[in-house]
């Protein structure tokens, strides 16, 4: 099993950018819990960041016929962006939103997800824990 983990704008300033809402791990820490947890389950996983909204379209392009899943924190993108939800739509892999933080419980903008129109699911809240969640949907859902 193949699977793409696309994370939006600001998430390589987890550690520096407000630590009380998503903590003091770094970018480099979820990346390395991320690969250690995939060799564990056999599974191949590439990562990517990018703070341009076009970089995350053309990133979810190339992913058709490639990955059999995406794990995407489309991040600020999520409340704004329909181009990104056009580009899952298009490709049509099995797709998992995650945000580190509860944003139910945040600012009224943060209600709204696009993203969310196409993923199969949502993890919100769980912090670093949620991507690790969502790569087991996606193992479960392809049957591994």
């Amino acid at each position: 099993m193949k699977i793409l983990v696309i994370n939006g704008p600001n998430i390589n300033m987890l550690g520096i950018r407000e630590p009380e809402i998503y903590g003091k791990a770094t970018y480099s820490d979820l990346c390395g819990m991320i690969y250690e947890h995939c060799e564990k389950k056999g599974i191949e996983a590439d990562l990517f960041q990018s703070n341009h909204e076009g970089d995350i379209v053309d990133e979810i392009q190339e992913a058709y016929g490639e990955y059999d899943g995406i794990v995407i924190n489309p991040a600020a993108y999520t409340h704004t962006s329909v181009a990104i939800l056009d580009a899952l739509k298009s490709v049509g892999i099995p797709a998992v939103e995650v945000h580190i933080s509860d944003v139910s419980k945040r600012e009224d903008f943060r209600q709204i997800s696009y993203v969310r129109l196409y993923c199969e699911k949502t993890i919100c809240g769980h912090g670093f824990d949620g991507y690790i969640e969502a790569i087991d949907y996606l193992c479960e859902r392809c049957g591994l």
